[in-house]
Protein backbone atom coordinates (compact mmCIF):
# COMPACT_ATOMS: atom_id res chain seq x y z
CA UNK A 1 0.00 0.00 0.00
CA UNK A 2 1.45 3.34 -1.10
CA UNK A 3 0.42 6.67 0.45
CA UNK A 4 0.78 9.79 -1.70
CA UNK A 5 0.28 13.16 -0.01
CA UNK A 6 -0.60 16.52 -1.55
CA UNK A 7 -1.21 19.91 0.00
CA UNK A 8 -4.64 21.41 -0.71
CA UNK A 9 -5.58 24.99 -1.55
CA UNK A 10 -9.06 26.49 -1.29
CA UNK A 11 -11.20 29.16 0.30
CA UNK A 12 -11.56 29.69 4.08
CA UNK A 13 -15.18 28.49 3.96
CA UNK A 14 -13.98 25.20 2.47
CA UNK A 15 -11.46 24.62 5.25
CA UNK A 16 -14.18 25.50 7.75
CA UNK A 17 -16.29 22.73 6.19
CA UNK A 18 -13.34 20.33 6.58
CA UNK A 19 -13.15 21.21 10.28
CA UNK A 20 -16.88 20.46 10.59
CA UNK A 21 -16.33 17.09 8.94
CA UNK A 22 -13.46 16.29 11.32
CA UNK A 23 -15.72 17.03 14.29
CA UNK A 24 -18.39 14.73 12.85
CA UNK A 25 -15.78 11.98 12.40
CA UNK A 26 -14.72 12.37 16.02
CA UNK A 27 -18.37 12.28 17.14
CA UNK A 28 -19.09 9.02 15.28
CA UNK A 29 -15.93 7.36 16.59
CA UNK A 30 -16.67 8.33 20.19
CA UNK A 31 -20.33 7.38 19.80
CA UNK A 32 -19.23 3.95 18.53
CA UNK A 33 -17.05 3.50 21.59
CA UNK A 34 -20.00 4.40 23.82
CA UNK A 35 -22.28 1.94 22.01
CA UNK A 36 -19.70 -0.82 22.55
CA UNK A 37 -19.33 0.11 26.24
CA UNK A 38 -23.09 -0.09 26.72
CA UNK A 39 -23.21 -3.53 25.10
CA UNK A 40 -25.01 -2.37 21.96
CA UNK A 41 -22.44 -3.86 19.58
CA UNK A 42 -20.40 -7.01 20.03
CA UNK A 43 -19.03 -7.26 16.49
CA UNK A 44 -18.00 -5.01 13.63
CA UNK A 45 -21.17 -5.86 11.71
CA UNK A 46 -23.38 -4.71 14.59
CA UNK A 47 -21.33 -1.55 15.05
CA UNK A 48 -21.46 -0.64 11.35
CA UNK A 49 -25.25 -0.80 11.41
CA UNK A 50 -25.33 2.02 13.95
CA UNK A 51 -23.71 4.40 11.42
CA UNK A 52 -26.97 4.64 9.48
CA UNK A 53 -28.92 5.01 12.73
CA UNK A 54 -26.72 7.95 13.78
CA UNK A 55 -27.23 9.58 10.38
CA UNK A 56 -31.00 9.44 10.83
CA UNK A 57 -30.83 10.65 14.42
CA UNK A 58 -28.44 13.58 13.91
CA UNK A 59 -28.65 15.89 10.90
CA UNK A 60 -24.99 16.94 11.10
CA UNK A 61 -23.92 13.28 10.95
CA UNK A 62 -25.98 12.78 7.81
CA UNK A 63 -23.89 15.43 6.02
CA UNK A 64 -20.86 13.15 6.09
CA UNK A 65 -20.52 10.50 3.39
CA UNK A 66 -21.81 7.05 4.40
CA UNK A 67 -18.47 5.33 3.77
CA UNK A 68 -16.69 8.06 5.74
CA UNK A 69 -19.01 7.31 8.65
CA UNK A 70 -18.11 3.64 8.38
CA UNK A 71 -14.41 4.50 8.30
CA UNK A 72 -14.83 6.50 11.52
CA UNK A 73 -16.53 3.50 13.15
CA UNK A 74 -13.69 1.29 11.88
CA UNK A 75 -11.23 3.40 13.86
CA UNK A 76 -13.25 2.71 16.99
CA UNK A 77 -13.44 -1.01 16.29
CA UNK A 78 -9.67 -1.14 15.63
CA UNK A 79 -9.02 0.22 19.14
CA UNK A 80 -11.47 -2.33 20.57
CA UNK A 81 -9.75 -5.22 18.75
CA UNK A 82 -6.36 -3.99 19.95
CA UNK A 83 -7.63 -4.04 23.53
CA UNK A 84 -8.95 -7.60 23.14
CA UNK A 85 -5.66 -8.78 21.60
CA UNK A 86 -3.63 -7.31 24.46
CA UNK A 87 -5.89 -9.06 26.96
CA UNK A 88 -5.51 -12.41 25.16
CA UNK A 89 -1.73 -12.04 24.96
CA UNK A 90 -1.64 -11.01 28.66
CA UNK A 91 0.42 -7.91 27.95
CA UNK A 92 1.92 -6.52 31.15
CA UNK A 93 0.59 -3.22 32.46
CA UNK A 94 -2.28 -1.34 30.87
CA UNK A 95 -4.11 -3.16 28.10
CA UNK A 96 -5.14 -0.03 26.16
CA UNK A 97 -8.82 0.20 27.03
CA UNK A 98 -10.57 2.24 24.28
CA UNK A 99 -10.97 5.88 25.24
CA UNK A 100 -12.82 8.82 23.75
CA UNK A 101 -10.86 10.87 21.23
CA UNK A 102 -10.37 14.54 22.07
CA UNK A 103 -8.41 15.87 19.12
CA UNK A 104 -9.29 14.25 15.79
CA UNK A 105 -7.47 15.71 12.78
CA UNK A 106 -8.58 13.69 9.76
CA UNK A 107 -11.49 12.42 7.69
CA UNK A 108 -11.20 9.17 5.78
CA UNK A 109 -13.23 8.41 2.65
CA UNK A 110 -13.34 5.08 0.85
CA UNK A 111 -14.37 4.75 -2.79
CA UNK A 112 -17.20 7.29 -2.79
CA UNK A 113 -17.68 10.90 -1.71
CA UNK A 114 -14.84 12.28 -3.83
CA UNK A 115 -13.93 12.78 -7.48
CA UNK A 116 -10.61 13.62 -9.14
CA UNK A 117 -10.30 16.09 -11.98
CA UNK A 118 -9.17 14.96 -15.43
CA UNK A 119 -5.66 16.36 -14.95
CA UNK A 120 -5.42 14.86 -11.42
CA UNK A 121 -4.53 18.27 -9.95
CA UNK A 122 -7.79 18.90 -8.09
CA UNK A 123 -10.24 16.86 -6.05
CA UNK A 124 -13.95 17.49 -5.42
CA UNK A 125 -15.76 16.17 -2.37
CA UNK A 126 -19.38 15.44 -3.18
CA UNK A 127 -20.98 14.86 0.22
CA UNK A 128 -23.20 17.35 2.05
CA UNK A 129 -20.40 19.01 4.06
CA UNK A 130 -19.86 21.61 1.33
CA UNK A 131 -16.10 21.16 0.94
CA UNK A 132 -16.28 21.27 -2.85
CA UNK A 133 -13.28 21.49 -5.17
CA UNK A 134 -9.75 21.75 -3.73
CA UNK A 135 -6.58 22.27 -5.72
CA UNK A 136 -3.66 19.94 -4.97
CA UNK A 137 0.06 20.48 -5.14
CA UNK A 138 2.74 17.86 -4.64
CA UNK A 139 5.84 16.21 -6.03
CA UNK A 140 4.32 12.83 -6.95
CA UNK A 141 2.50 11.97 -10.16
CA UNK A 142 -1.00 10.75 -9.29
CA UNK A 143 -1.86 10.14 -12.95
CA UNK A 144 0.43 7.12 -13.03
CA UNK A 145 -2.10 5.06 -11.03
CA UNK A 146 -5.61 4.11 -12.24
CA UNK A 147 -8.60 5.18 -10.17
CA UNK A 148 -9.56 1.65 -9.15
CA UNK A 149 -6.24 1.34 -7.27
CA UNK A 150 -7.12 4.26 -4.97
CA UNK A 151 -8.74 2.56 -2.00
CA UNK A 152 -8.91 5.40 0.52
CA UNK A 153 -8.68 9.19 0.55
CA UNK A 154 -7.88 11.09 3.74
CA UNK A 155 -8.14 14.77 4.57
CA UNK A 156 -5.56 15.58 7.24
CA UNK A 157 -5.46 18.87 9.13
CA UNK A 158 -2.02 20.05 10.25
CA UNK A 159 -0.64 23.26 11.70
CA UNK A 160 0.46 24.57 8.31
CA UNK A 161 -2.65 23.67 6.33
CA UNK A 162 -4.74 20.78 5.09
CA UNK A 163 -3.39 17.78 3.17
CA UNK A 164 -5.04 15.04 1.15
CA UNK A 165 -3.63 11.51 1.22
CA UNK A 166 -4.31 8.78 -1.34
CA UNK A 167 -3.91 5.16 -0.20
CA UNK A 168 -3.06 3.24 -3.36
CA UNK A 169 -3.08 -0.54 -3.67
CA UNK A 170 0.24 -1.05 -5.44
CA UNK A 171 3.51 -2.83 -4.82
CA UNK A 172 6.76 -0.95 -5.13
CA UNK A 173 9.88 -2.93 -5.95
CA UNK A 174 13.46 -1.79 -6.43
CA UNK A 175 16.26 -3.81 -8.00
CA UNK A 176 19.51 -3.44 -6.06
CA UNK A 177 22.82 -5.11 -6.69
CA UNK A 178 23.94 -7.43 -3.87
CA UNK A 179 26.76 -6.08 -1.75
CA UNK A 180 27.66 -9.21 0.19
CA UNK A 181 27.60 -7.26 3.45
CA UNK A 182 25.65 -7.68 6.67
CA UNK A 183 25.36 -5.24 9.54
CA UNK A 184 23.82 -5.11 12.99
CA UNK A 185 22.38 -1.89 14.42
CA UNK A 186 22.15 -0.89 18.08
CA UNK A 187 19.98 2.17 18.65
CA UNK A 188 21.00 4.29 21.63
CA UNK A 189 20.34 7.59 23.39
CA UNK A 190 23.72 9.26 23.19
CA UNK A 191 24.33 8.13 19.61
CA UNK A 192 21.54 7.66 17.10
CA UNK A 193 22.83 4.18 16.37
CA UNK A 194 26.04 2.16 16.42
CA UNK A 195 26.58 -0.59 13.86
CA UNK A 196 28.54 -3.82 14.17
CA UNK A 197 31.46 -2.28 12.28
CA UNK A 198 31.97 0.31 15.01
CA UNK A 199 30.52 3.21 13.04
CA UNK A 200 28.59 5.62 15.26
CA UNK A 201 26.03 8.11 13.96
CA UNK A 202 25.48 11.06 16.27
CA UNK A 203 22.03 12.00 17.44
CA UNK A 204 21.12 15.37 15.84
CA UNK A 205 18.90 16.26 18.82
CA UNK A 206 16.47 18.41 16.86
CA UNK A 207 14.11 18.75 19.83
CA UNK A 208 16.88 19.71 22.26
CA UNK A 209 18.17 22.43 19.94
CA UNK A 210 14.69 23.90 19.49
CA UNK A 211 13.67 23.83 23.18
CA UNK A 212 14.45 27.51 23.72
CA UNK A 213 12.30 28.53 20.77
CA UNK A 214 9.48 26.21 21.84
CA UNK A 215 9.49 27.59 25.39
CA UNK A 216 9.21 31.12 24.04
CA UNK A 217 6.29 30.10 21.81
CA UNK A 218 4.60 28.28 24.69
CA UNK A 219 4.86 31.35 26.91
CA UNK A 220 3.26 33.35 24.11
CA UNK A 221 0.28 30.98 24.14
CA UNK A 222 -0.03 31.09 27.92
CA UNK A 223 -0.12 34.89 28.02
CA UNK A 224 -3.05 35.15 25.61
CA UNK A 225 -6.67 35.12 26.74
CA UNK A 226 -8.40 31.78 26.25
CA UNK A 227 -10.76 31.79 23.29
CA UNK A 228 -9.25 34.91 21.70
CA UNK A 229 -7.99 35.17 18.14
CA UNK A 230 -4.50 36.09 19.39
CA UNK A 231 -4.33 32.84 21.35
CA UNK A 232 -5.42 30.92 18.27
CA UNK A 233 -2.65 32.56 16.23
CA UNK A 234 -0.07 31.82 18.95
CA UNK A 235 -1.15 28.19 19.04
CA UNK A 236 -0.76 27.99 15.28
CA UNK A 237 2.81 29.33 15.52
CA UNK A 238 3.62 26.79 18.24
CA UNK A 239 2.09 23.99 16.18
CA UNK A 240 4.15 24.89 13.11
CA UNK A 241 7.36 24.77 15.12
CA UNK A 242 6.49 21.36 16.56
CA UNK A 243 5.61 20.18 13.06
CA UNK A 244 9.00 21.31 11.73
CA UNK A 245 10.82 19.32 14.40
CA UNK A 246 8.70 16.25 13.67
CA UNK A 247 9.52 16.47 9.97
CA UNK A 248 13.24 16.93 10.67
CA UNK A 249 13.35 13.81 12.82
CA UNK A 250 11.36 11.74 10.31
CA UNK A 251 13.48 12.88 7.36
CA UNK A 252 16.71 12.10 9.21
CA UNK A 253 15.55 8.61 10.21
CA UNK A 254 14.28 7.73 6.71
CA UNK A 255 17.51 8.81 5.01
CA UNK A 256 19.68 6.80 7.41
CA UNK A 257 17.42 3.75 7.09
CA UNK A 258 17.58 3.86 3.29
CA UNK A 259 21.35 4.24 3.41
CA UNK A 260 21.66 1.17 5.67
CA UNK A 261 19.33 -0.92 3.50
CA UNK A 262 20.99 -0.07 0.17
CA UNK A 263 24.50 -0.61 1.55
CA UNK A 264 23.89 -4.06 3.05
CA UNK A 265 22.13 -7.27 2.11
CA UNK A 266 21.15 -8.09 5.72
CA UNK A 267 20.31 -5.57 8.45
CA UNK A 268 19.77 -6.95 11.96
CA UNK A 269 18.44 -4.96 14.90
CA UNK A 270 17.09 -5.65 18.35
CA UNK A 271 13.34 -5.34 18.77
CA UNK A 272 13.10 -3.55 22.12
CA UNK A 273 9.86 -2.88 23.97
CA UNK A 274 10.80 -0.18 26.45
CA UNK A 275 8.24 0.94 29.01
CA UNK A 276 8.69 3.80 31.47
CA UNK A 277 7.15 3.09 34.83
Amino acid sequence: MLVLEFKTYGKPIQFSAIDDGIRVTQFIRNKSIRIWMDGGAKSWVELSRHCAVLAKEFDFANKLNSMARQAAAERAWASICRFYDNCKKKVAGKKGFPTFQKDCRSIEYKTSGWKLSDDRKAITFTDKLGIGRLKMKGTRDLGFYPLDQIKRVRLVRRADGCYVQFCISAERTEVMEPTGKAVGLDVGLKEFYTDSNGVMVENPRFLRKAEKMLKRSQRGVSKKVKGSSNRRKARQVLGKRHLKISRQRKDHAIKLARCAVTSNDVVAYEDLRIKIW
